[in-house]
């Protein structure tokens, strides 16, 4: 009869234990995680299609050593300006300018 009451006992406070366990964690506040998905579009273009300004820029002093591959019309919110993969080499770039030619970062 001993054993039994203390099995008993034993039963109860771990279930005791459990409910106050359960209560603990619905009681604790709940942090919420938000990810904005990526807004950029990213198009890719011929490099004929580069504004002047752009193509200037590119066939300058600085740039006649980096040969352009590829080039990308970027919408990033409301910020529009022009990617262009350029190579020395084995050594590759991806330039940003904006549609006056300036280079951005």
């Amino acid at each position: 009869m001993k054993k039994f009451i203390l099995s008993a006992a034993v039963l109860v406070v771990a279930g005791l234990a459990t409910v106050k366990a359960n209560n603990l964690n619905t009681n604790m506040h709940t942090v919420a995680i938000v990810a904005q998905a990526d807004s950029v579009q990213k198009s890719p273009i011929k490099l004929e299609a580069l504004p002047d300004p752009v193509k200037t820029v590119l066939s300058s002093d600085v740039f006649k050593t980096w040969v352009p591959s590829t080039a990308f019309a970027v919408t990033a919110g409301t910020t529009q300006y022009y990617e262009v993969d350029v190579k020395k080499g084995t050594e590759t770039k991806a330039l940003k300018f904006d549609k006056d030619g300036k280079i951005i970062q």
